[in-house]
């Protein structure tokens, strides 16, 4: 057996954000209360009293925004104004009205680093060289021989250069085509986007996540990304090849925070959540939140893509957020609308149910926040959704070597007994699950050993217990698929939690403790498949 200290405990009072449990809603797939297959903003009030039951602390909604829907959302037209598929300003406006009467506060994306070609400001930076927004994106000449200036691939495979033949010049694009990198080197720009962070913070916005946030600025000279070593990780796209140092990562990203960072604390206890992956996620997670005048939070991809849950991963993406002075706080995701379903990726279907009662407890012990994306407190599995069917961008282009996005993001199953399953429409625009209405909300809410109503105590438990909620913690047994910790806060008594991630009993040798809650039985100090528990030491 090993130990490994992580951290040591912390006195301070904790904000609201600190400890809580965030409900991902992707707002085409959440609720649909117009019938025309696509969710939306009068949908999710409608179905907040399942988010409110939970007892999570806020909700996060992905893009709702004026969209050409390229991206579905990430392609934004007008950073201020809300799609007409999902609804109305003052549809938005009555949603935040009922999440706060609900206790429930809310959280937006924003997107910073790019726009949709469609938006005004990007016609505009197009139509010459010399226009008052000429330099609000990144334009640069070509290479003598007509190439582009420089060798960055897009996520989406392919250059990341688009020749314009307006300017008679490449515009940047680290996505799609249509989602041309903003400039946010010029002060010009960075105040716009200050001034749309205004706008929905002056709506009652609690918080915003930051999408791509490490994407905001680019190198000016153009310098070729190196090329990555040789790694036995999957290659799918040229993107998977560079060192991404050039095309994001800019090392004026931190001095671009501060002034948003600093705009959102002057509207109270508001929360700041940064997206960042690539090669150096770690060392920019750490950096976009060190100290107290930058982001109070960031997650990475430890989890989202992971092909296997392990005791070692889980101890891994903990040692990135040691509890120590200037270090920001983490937020845990295992499922979003871009990684697929969990319960698909390490464990199999006779095991799934276990499984999905273990990996709930982890994600709710784990210091730091808890997030939820929608449907995971149901167990939803991932959907194979055929070609014919595919509308992700991402996944028509580099079929079949990436996993559709399409499969984690089809509708919600509120109920079963009904063609479309309570969604609000017979052809939602991705099919339903075909094992998804046995999960259906209605079926879990009426049951008492469901994943849904164990998901309901975990959280009640976590908000109960503020060693869980925002404590140290200290990994105290890592040994085969076997994961002991525990958790210490001045508030509250100290906790042991314990997992066997495996499908075999194991056996660990604890501190007398009185167990709070279990997956499963327990033998003595025998834990069985996929048991896990958290208890009270003592």
């Amino acid at each position: 057996m090993s130990t490994s200290p992580l951290a040591m405990p912390t006195a301070d009072p904790a904000p609201w954000w600190k400890g809580a449990v965030i409900y991902q809603i992707y707002p085409r797939s959440f609720a649909d209360a117009n019938g025309d297959g696509v969710g939306d903003l009068p949908g999710i009030t409608q179905r907040l009293g399942h988010v409110a039951d939970l007892g999570v602390d806020a909700i996060w909604i992905s893009p709702f925004f004026t969209s050409p829907m390229r991206d579905f959302g990430y392609d934004i037209a007008d950073f201020c104004g809300v799609d007409p598929v999902f609804g109305t300003i003052e549809d938005f406006d009555a949603l935040v009205a009922r999440a706060h009467e609900l206790g429930l506060k809310v959280m937006i994306d924003q997107v910073y680093s790019h726009a949709s070609d469609q938006h005004p400001w990007f016609a505009e930076s197009r139509s010459s060289r010399n226009n008052p927004k000429a330099d609000w994106f990144v334009w640069a000449d070509p290479k003598p021989d007509g190439s582009p200036p420089s060798n960055w691939q897009s996520v989406f495979g392919g250059p990341a250069w688009q020749w314009d033949a307006r300017r008679g010049q490449y515009y940047l694009h680290n996505f799609l085509v249509e989602q041309p990198d903003l400039n946010l080197h010029n002060p010009a720009v960075q105040e716009a986007i200050l001034d749309v962070a205004r706008f929905w913070l002056g709506r009652g916005v609690d918080g915003f996540r930051l999408d791509a946030l490490n994407f905001a600025m680019h190198d000016p000279e153009f310098r070729d990304n190196p090329p990555l070593p040789p790694s036995n990780r999957a290659r799918s796209r040229p993107f998977d090849f560079q060192d991404k140092i050039h095309n994001q990562s800019h090392p004026n990203i931190p001095a671009f925070i501060e002034r948003l960072a600093g705009e959102m604390r002057s509207h109270g206890s508001v929360f700041s959540m940064a997206e960042v992956g690539g090669d150096h996620w770690a060392r920019e997670m750490a950096l976009y939140t060190e100290g107290d005048r930058r982001l109070d939070s960031a997650y990475g991809f430890n989890f989202l893509y992971a092909e296997k849950l392990t005791p070692g991963l889980v101890v891994d993406a903990l040692s990135v957020w040691p509890d120590a002075p200037d270090r920001g706080w983490p937020s845990w995701a295992f499922e979003n609308h871009d990684a697929p379903r969990a319960i698909s990726r390490w464990t199999t279907p006779e095991h799934a149910a276990d499984f999905a009662r273990m990996k709930m407890l982890l994600l709710l012990s784990l210091r730091g926040n808890a997030i939820l994306y929608q449907g995971e407190e149901l167990g939803l599995t991932q959907v194979d959704i055929p070609f014919e069917k595919l509308v992700d961008p991402e996944a028509i282009a580099n079929w079949p070597m990436t996993l559709s996005r399409d499969g984690v993001r089809t509708p919600m199953p509120w109920a079963a007994g009904v063609p479309d399953r309570a969604f609000g429409s017979a052809e939602p625009w991705l099919p339903h699950g075909p094992d998804h209405e046995a999960l259906a909300v209605d079926l879990q809410t009426g049951d008492p050993r469901s994943l849904l109503n164990w998901t309901r105590r975990l959280i009640a438990l976590r908000h109960a217990e503020p060693s869980l909620a925002h404590g140290s913690i200290e990994v105290r047994v890592v040994e085969g698929d076997l994961l002991v910790f525990e958790r210490r806060s001045d508030e509250g008594a100290p906790l042991l939690c314990a997992f066997n991630f495996g499908t075999e009993p194991v056996t660990a040798t604890l501190p007398p403790h009185r167990i709070l809650a279990s997956t499963g039985e327990i033998d003595g100090v025998t834990l069985g498949a996929h048991v896990a528990f958290v208890a009270r030491l003592g």
